[in-house]
């Protein structure tokens, strides 16, 4: 959502939900149940990176926390929660809300209510107007009514702004005594805060010295009296910069690359900037480097797809790096939908090209604005934030870094060389770093275990893995509980060959005569058994044809089974029987196709077979005045254990399974549920005689006699 340059508030600090339990920073977890909190992240400039799970990184990322809060759920409809931050930085807002981890159980769709949660995120602007603009290198008086009312004034930043002083300057009050002002530059960006602030005390001059600053934006200042509640404060303010003039290359792109100008409307302070740009830079126009403060490469973005840049430097992968001035790339993510991905940044020292055998390559990456001083601070920070530094040697000639949900801006990659006796002792001297820069949605693919999912969320469109086979983290490289190859076979194993447990009911119905049954009955043992050896999450899968065809035939022919084991038992007439299998598999059909995973789905056909099948025995029963079945050994030994089996089945299918456990209770599902279509299938029409295989597969001759030949026959 989109953020304006000024409101009014403060900050709240309130609980933070991690991993499942709710806790204050530093503290012990709070008593409140895990399902009554609700977790909301804050960041500025791209989507806030969340690990509520506490699994591990990829290696080499980067992760700043955000700023998030917790909201306890009453048993209130709607719970409210404000938010307040005085002068957020301009730009994109993300708001990320999450509940804390379920207990893993899985749960039929129907047998658990359902409890949602709706989030929805209003913004309240209160913007400032007709904000005074402070012009660079021109004194400008202002008055600060009162300490209830600061003064806000704005100064727009130059590109290739080395430095920038700040001056306060002739505070006095209405009263004519000494007053006390307190100056704030910057914008707030959660969940830390890169204001600098400066207290002025009297008349005389206070200054503060900003280095890197952001390139072509608005800096916002604010002054504040400290005095009276009555007093007026009158002060004067300057604004000046130290311009850095980049050197030229050999490529005329080069200074396209970095030094373009975008057609824009005029901003104030524009015409100071370049004046102050002709001052403070170096007189040498000749554009070596030993008369420039940086040396930018051209580079050129490449759109590959969603999400997916590539940079390549049209000078070839390998830079020059010197000690005398950095080496500036530039790379671009300012499009606005580039924060959804991963920028990976790559180097790669050539330790032939090093004349000094201990000196080391330092780089930064950071947004906004470059770092330019890479040999006096070696920390990575600019004026209002924090970068991220890498560095290369011939000891260590390779190192990587991966910045997840970059920030919407113009990012800078800086490279120097740093000699450990002085940069005078390797003024000569020069490496060569290869450079790959490339954002992704997922850093490797998710890897093997793991599927890389574009999602979109009101118009945002941003990346994540979905992990497998027990692997976790960002980029499913956590392992702590990841499944074994073993485990990942055994499971496959116990899933499929469970279905085996079907044969017995399949013999025992083409035994009885119910041919059509057994039908059904293979037709289940079939997908069920292939369904789940292309549901495994490992490496041990096998799909013999498309996935959602594979689940879709394996939950029709599961219900179909219970449809028709119900009916055979109800003994009914043949032709009844038969149209009643073709009608319900094709309700059920219809049924699957709208909500497959819905319990009505098994628990219609089941309570409709019941009733028809209570139906039939009660008038099977009062037409042989005897209760039906009539045999106490039908009751004893078949339909009590498979009635029993039946229960233990659903039971477990439907309140033990859980992730964890799936793969041995979904299995004992399969051998219950088998077991007790075995028992329950009705015997055989007493009409009918058992198969006679010897006499049905026997080939030999037989001698026929025609009687009605031999009645008719005329002697």
């Amino acid at each position: 959502m989109g953020m304006p340059s000024s409101s009014t508030s403060t900050c709240q600090r309130t609980p933070c939900c991690c991993a499942g339990s709710c806790r204050h920073p530093g503290e012990r977890a709070l008593s409140a149940p895990a399902w009554r909190s609700l977790c909301m992240h804050f960041r500025h400039g791209a989507p806030p990176v969340i690990n509520p799970l506490g699994t591990r990184f990829p290696a080499n990322a980067t992760v700043r926390p955000s700023y998030n809060i917790s909201i306890t759920l009453s048993s209130a409809v709607q719970n409210t929660t404000f938010v307040n931050v005085t002068t957020p930085a301009a730009g994109d807002w993300f708001i990320a809300a999450h509940l804390p981890q379920a207990a893993g159980r899985i749960e039929v769709k129907g047998f658990s209510t359902p409890c949602p949660y709706m989030f929805q995120a209003d913004m309240f602007v209160l913007r400032l107007t007709d904000m005074p603009v402070l012009e660079p290198g021109v004194p400008m008086p202002h008055t600060v009514v009162s300490p209830a009312k600061p003064l806000h004034v704005k100064v727009f930043v130059p590109k290739h702004a080395a430095a920038m002083r700040f001056q306060l300057s002739s505070c006095v009050t209405s009263e004519q005594r000494a007053c006390t002002v307190r100056v704030l530059l910057g914008s707030i960006t959660l969940p830390q805060s890169f204001q600098r602030s400066l207290t002025c005390t009297g008349s005389t001059n206070c200054s503060l010295a900003l280095e890197s600053p952001p390139w072509e934006k608005w800096l916002q200042i604010m002054v504040e009296s400290l005095g009276t509640a009555n007093a007026s404060v009158s002060v004067e303010m300057l604004a000046s910069f130290t311009v850095c003039r980049p050197g030229s290359s050999s490529s005329f792109l080069n200074f396209i690359s970095l030094n373009q100008s975008q057609p824009a409307p005029h901003r104030p302070g524009a015409a100071g900037s370049s004046a102050l740009a002709a001052a403070g830079a170096p007189q040498n126009a000749s554009g070596q480097r030993s008369s420039s403060c940086l040396q930018s490469q051209p580079v050129v973005r490449e759109d590959l797809d969603v999400v997916s840049v590539r940079y390549r430097l049209l000078n070839g992968p390998s830079v020059p790096v010197s000690s005398l001035s950095p080496t500036l790339l530039l790379l671009n993510l300012n499009t606005g939908m580039d924060s959804g991905g991963s920028l990976v940044v790559s180097l790669l020292l050539n330790k032939t090209s090093v004349s000094l055998a201990n000196a080391t390559v330092a780089a930064c990456v950071s947004a906004a604005s470059p770092v330019l001083s890479l040999n006096a601070t070696q920390n990575c920070s600019t004026a209002f934030s924090q970068g991220y530094p890498l560095s290369v040697s011939t000891s260590s000639a390779e190192a990587m870094l991966i910045v997840l949900y970059p920030q919407t801006d113009d990012w800078f990659l800086s490279l120097q060389l740093l000699c450990p006796r002085g940069q005078g002792a390797c003024a000569s001297a020069e490496g060569r770093v290869s450079v790959f820069a490339y954002l992704t949605p997922c850093f490797n693919d998710c890897g093997p275990y793991g599927q890389c999912s574009l999602l979109r969320r009101h118009g945002f469109l941003y990346a994540g893995c979905s992990c497998k086979a027990g692997w976790g983290g960002w980029s499913c490289t956590d392992d702590s509980k990841a499944q074994t190859v073993g485990t990942q076979n055994l499971a496959t194993l116990l899933l499929t060959l469970s279905n085996l447990m079907f044969l017995p009911a399949i013999a025992v119905a083409v035994y009885r005569f119910y041919l059509v049954e057994a039908s059904v009955y293979t037709y289940t043992m079939f997908f069920s058994t292939f369904y789940h050896a292309c549901d495994q999450p490992g490496v041990a899968v096998l799909c013999i044809m498309d996935y959602d065809t594979l689940q879709y035939c394996d939950f029709l022919g599961s219900v179909v089974s219970i449809w028709v084991t119900i009916l055979c038992m109800a003994r009914l007439k043949k032709i009844l029987k038969y149209v009643l299998f073709v009608l319900g598999t094709l309700l059920i059909a219809m049924s699957l196709q709208l909500d497959r995973r819905g319990v009505w789905n098994m628990m219609g056909p089941c309570l409709f077979a019941l009733l028809i099948m209570v139906t039939a025995w009660v008038h099977h029963g009062a037409k042989r005045r005897h209760c039906y079945p009539s045999s106490w050994k039908r009751w004893v030994f078949y339909l009590l254990p498979g009635i029993t089996l039946a229960f233990i089945a659903i039971s477990v299918y439907a309140f033990m399974e859980t992730n964890e456990n799936y793969y041995y209770t979904h299995s004992i599902w399969h051998v219950l549920v088998a077991c007790s279509v075995a028992f329950l299938l009705p015997p055989r029409d007493k009409h009918k005689k058992p198969w006679a295989w010897p006499q049905k597969l026997t080939c030999r001759y037989q001698i026929c006699q025609n009687d009605r030949e031999e009645l008719y026959a005329v002697t």
